[in-house]
């Protein structure tokens, strides 16, 4: 028999080796590098540049880093921070890389290639999904491993720059995917690629409704104190969540009402329902907006006294306002899905049919197309309801919008009579509140700062409807803030890619002021900054939404600025004609262009439209114009000493046709100003 003492030792030995264990294994957890999440599988590398690999680690951890058969080291900095410098390499891929300290990570399907960040407000951001009944051909062919994007949601910092992403990842082209990608980023990536067959990475970064200001640093706001002032203000993160608590209760305090006092729901029978007896409603036109049509009458309307009660007349009526419409469907549109189309509504709405419930939409701005399933339409009569919430302004149905019920080969127009009753009329929703992603800085320490140590080849940017209000000083706002990312980004003045806004809004009959037409002249001296092209989509909006569907053709004019701006190529005309000089002679001024091509044209027509001109008075009337070359004179025989033109200066210059022979159209200016 052994000792006790020795078997006393071995336990205690174990005990010791276990514990031992288990601290190294608690260090290495403490120790272990941690990765941005840029830095992951399926990460498109910049090609034909160094490259910064970077990541966290506690101090003095060494990292060692294999790549493309090469080997490289580093030590973490006191600060827990590391980094390894690659060298450039050409395009390429796919290729692994280890990663090994206390412990080991790979990342794989990596590519080397062109790097683009996608920023901007809602038209940058805008997926695919939302323009899918345009591209479903498309999409359906999108498959592509060497296109990819990194998606970054929605998020604010005040108080400092953050160095990661919460949550983000790479995620190839294919027809799932895709429908998440930027629209306008996934066609630009589409033609660099066809042209290029290099891969592409794109960084969408961009958040509807942004103003250029929130997409500043802090260092960039300290010449516009207004804005410096309530970037410091929201550093207080009490006070942003008091507001947005207050800001929450608000809504939801005046949501909460509109529920509770909807007389199309407290009752017995609900007004959607496919008993309810709707012989009392009356009838109005679908589209259109119902202040415009003056939907009630109020010397027959039953809700008079609702209405009169509390509201002017003249006023917008707000709250809830239900729309009904009994459709014969045949029999060949039985057992099959359908689509029910319903163009835009302001601005939310819940639909039934045949008393179930079949789509609910939060906002204006998406287009309404809710999928049956091919049980619920039945032969015979169908009942739709449309419960419409307006929060403010005037309700409705958008204009020039599909509106109809689709099944199989079959299509039923919507539009025409439908009933409607005023549910619950309320004074407008409580507006004022903060929207924190807007503010100045905030968009750029949580959604710009994190990216800057990753070498990208330049930026693509479509953004500036949220600085209409303000149009003269966006001119100085955003070429600033391509200075400032530029410094930022330390990689000197890469290309900077951008869209001028699109036509929008009633077209009007007579020459008048726009803000809309400056931001778009703001936009164009915007070219001054080095490196920088603008495509033009003054042909391609829509009046009647502000997020158009054609986003093909702006990714397309956007990877035409790159063959020139980005990848040299001097033979492309990548540009429309762009204003230069003017010059009086008689009753007429000549005007001088770049950006000609192969000389210009009036297209689609005999002669060139949405010219002004003016006098000393500077009261613009339509004008006459003609091609000379590559130069237009522009007249009227009611102005006999004209000093100044405009062309296509409005929200929406309808028929505005001066292009260059490579199609491409010329930018909206004014002589008087530029």
């Amino acid at each position: 028999m052994r000792p006790f003492f020795l078997v006393y030792s071995f336990c205690d030995m174990k005990r010791l080796i276990f514990f031992w264990f288990m601290f190294c294994w608690s260090a290495s957890g403490i120790a272990a590098v941690k990765l941005p999440a840029l830095i992951s599988n399926g990460m498109v590398l910049q090609r034909n540049t160094e490259l910064r690999i970077w990541g966290w680690a506690d101090a003095t951890e060494r990292v060692s880093l294999s790549f493309n058969n090469r080997n490289y080291q580093a030590v973490t900095a006191s600060d827990g921070k590391w980094n390894i410098t690659l060298p450039a390499m050409k395009a390429g891929g796919p290729y692994r890389m280890n990663i090994d300290a206390t412990n080991h990570i790979v990342i794989d399907n990596i590519l080397i290639g062109d790097v683009w960040v996608c920023s901007g407000q809602s038209n940058m951001e805008l997926p695919m999904s939302r323009v899918k009944v345009k591209y479903e051909d498309v999409i359906s062919k999108s498959t592509n491993s060497e296109i990819r994007q990194f998606n970054i949601a929605t998020t604010y910092n005040f108080r400092a720059k953050q160095e990661d992403i919460a949550s983000a990842s790479w995620k190839e082209a294919n027809p799932e995917n895709v429908l998440a990608f930027s629209a306008v980023a996934y066609f630009f990536a589409k033609e660099l690629y066809q042209k290029y067959k290099v891969p592409i990475g794109l960084i969408k970064s961009a958040v509807g409704g942004s103003p250029a200001e929130a997409w500043l640093s802090e260092e960039a706001l300290k010449e516009y104190p207004d804005f410096l002032a309530l970037t410091n203000r929201y550093k207080d993160d009490a006070m942003v969540d008091s507001i947005k608590k207050m800001d929450a209760a608000i809504a939801n305090n005046w949501n909460e009402r509109i529920e509770k006092e909807d007389s199309g729901l407290n009752i017995p029978v609900k007004w959607y329902e496919q008993n309810y007896d709707a012989s009392s409603w009356l009838t109005t036109k679908v589209p259109g907006y119902w202040d415009d049509s003056r939907l009630f009458d109020y010397n027959k309307s039953e809700n008079y006294e609702q209405i009169a009660g509390s509201f002017n007349k003249t006023e917008n009526i707000n709250g809830v306002i239900w729309f009904r419409k009994e459709v014969d469907v045949p029999a060949s549109m039985l057992n099959k899905p359908a689509l029910l189309v319903l163009g835009a509504i302001v601005d939310r709405d819940i639909v039934y049919v045949n008393g179930q419930f079949a789509g609910t939409t939060g906002y204006q701005y998406p287009p309404r197309r809710y999928e049956l399933p091919a049980n619920l339409l039945k032969a015979g009569k169908n009942i739709i309801t449309v419960r419409v919430i307006s929060n403010s302004g005037r309700g409705g149905f958008v204009p020039d919008k599909e509106y109809s019920l689709k099944a199989g080969n079959d299509v039923i127009d919507l539009k025409g009579d439908w009933q409607y009753k005023l549910g619950y009329a309320s004074e407008p929703m409580p507006g004022g509140g903060t929207t924190f992603q807007y503010q100045p800085a905030g968009l750029f320490n949580a959604m710009i700062a994190p990216l800057l140590n990753y070498k990208i080849k330049g930026v693509i940017w479509y953004q500036g409807e949220s600085n209409t209000s303000n149009p003269k000083a966006y001119k100085k706002l955003f070429s600033d803030v391509i200075l400032d990312w530029r410094k930022h980004w330390n990689q000197g003045d890469f290309p900077f890619l951008y869209v001028q806004l699109a036509n929008f809004m009633q077209a009007k009959s007579q020459p008048s002021e726009s803000n809309w037409a400056e931001l778009r002249e703001a936009q164009l001296k915007t070219l001054e900054v080095p490196n920088t092209a603008m495509a033009v989509t003054l042909d391609i909006g829509e009046w009647n939404d502000i997020h158009p569907l054609n986003k093909e053709d702006v990714g397309k004019r956007l990877a035409l600025s790159a063959y020139t701006i980005a990848y040299g190529d001097k033979n492309v005309v990548y540009s429309g004609p762009v204003y230069q000089s003017m010059k009086v002679k008689g009753n007429k001024i000549i005007l001088a262009f770049s950006n000609t091509g192969s000389g210009l044209i009036a297209n689609g027509s005999d002669s060139l439209k949405y010219f002004s001109i003016a006098g000393a008075d500077k009261k613009f009337v339509w004008a006459r114009a003609q091609i000379k070359g590559n130069k237009v004179e522009v007249w009227s025989d009611s102005i006999a000493n004209p000093v100044a033109v405009r062309y296509a200066w409005a929200d929406n210059p309808e028929g505005a046709n001066l292009y260059n022979k490579q199609n491409l159209p010329a930018s909206s200016f004014r002589t008087d100003e530029y």
